[in-house]
């Protein structure tokens, strides 16, 4: 369990302290901080808790089979250990792993790992989530079939998956952010224990930046002078330059620790903050300001199409969002139409 300890000079310190864990300890300058690094850490000790946990209980489970039958699950604990640690949302990957770690297709032996049985799985699980969320599911358990044919030498025909009809995607979300709803969700915040959820908020709206993109800026990378901020860790892997509002440069210089040269910081701009535990708080604001149906990701769509509404051509949006292949934009395209239709009168 953690705990705050204020010292004699004024700083907190905040102390982990969780059997079969290393005991953890920092000292901040402000209470909020102190709680933001240890709630943080808190959550990863009990992911990897969780992990473990699951991982025992394949492996009971792969005990009672015959020794000739490897289950999936062996499969996709190796990929969990040695391949997800190397990608750049590997967090995501593992929570992703560990989950269907917990399906019945992970207790499936390798001989009975056919088409019908993972079509069979993906009409379960489509009756709980979205086929956007199958479809990703069944892009990385396809992916560790491939890695463990090509590179694990595992005695397969084919890859199964390949076989398998994949669900329609459905419509893209078309959440708009109104004003008073971002009023309502900055007015959230001011009671919020993390710091770091308003400012993120903002920032957001402003650059159309990604959850992991935000949490991952570093002050070497932020141009307060050039007005803008140069991603390396991007989704697309493809770093990039993102503009800066003026509200959005307001909003980091809020942030900046007093230091004469801002050239000279170094480190991350939200310390201690991981892409998880702004998601749990963002939730939290949500809930506190009355809002229903929001998730963090509206907030890179309504930025997006608030760029658009400034008359901004595509593929200038393009640049700043980070979008490849701008044929992703084409759901924004009503708003320049509404635009086109006023200037025709």
């Amino acid at each position: 369990m953690g705990a705050i300890y204020v010292r004699p000079n004024g700083t907190y310190t905040a102390k982990i302290r969780r059997k079969g864990f290393p005991a953890l300890s920092r000292t901040f300058k402000t209470r909020s901080e102190a709680e933001t690094w240890m709630a943080a850490h808190e959550a990863t000790i009990a992911a990897r808790i969780a992990a473990v946990r699951a991982i025992e209980e394949h492996k009971r489970i792969a005990s009672q089979c015959a020794p000739r039958y490897r289950l999936f699950g062996d499969l996709m604990i190796r990929y969990l250990e040695e391949v997800t640690p190397g990608k750049r949302a590997a967090a995501d990957e593992a929570i992703r792993l560990r989950g269907l770690l917990g399906h019945s297709l992970a207790s499936c032996p390798l001989e009975g790992l056919t088409a019908s049985r993972i079509a069979e799985w993906r009409d379960e699980r489509l009756k709980k989530v979205s086929g956007s969320t199958v479809n990703r599911d069944m892009n990385l358990l396809s992916h560790v079939i491939q890695v463990a044919r090509g590179e694990w030498e595992v005695a397969l025909v084919d890859n199964p998956f390949h076989r398998v009809r994949r669900p329609r995607e459905g419509r893209p979300r078309e959440r708009r952010i109104s004003r008073s709803e971002e009023a309502a969700l900055l007015k959230a915040c001011v009671t919020t224990q993390n710091p770091y959820v308003r400012p993120i908020i903002i920032l957001a709206l402003e650059t159309a930046m990604r959850r992991g993109e935000i949490v991952g800026l570093e002050w070497e990378r932020v141009f307060l002078a050039e007005l803008s901020v140069q991603l390396t860790q991007t989704k697309t892997a493809i770093p990039r330059g993102v503009a800066l509002s003026s509200r959005a440069v307001a909003t980091l210089e809020a942030l900046r620790p007093n230091t004469p040269n801002c050239g000279e910081l170094k480190g991350p701009v939200f310390p201690g903050l991981t892409t998880n535990a702004l998601k749990l708080a963002f939730r939290r604001v949500v809930k506190r300001a009355g809002i229903t149906d929001l998730r963090f990701h509206d907030l890179r769509h309504e930025a997006t199409s608030r760029l658009f509404e400034k008359q901004l051509a595509v593929m200038d949006v393009a640049t700043i969002t980070g979008h490849q292949d701008v044929r992703m934009l084409r759901r924004y395209t009503h708003l320049q139409v509404r635009d086109l239709a006023k200037k025709l009168g």
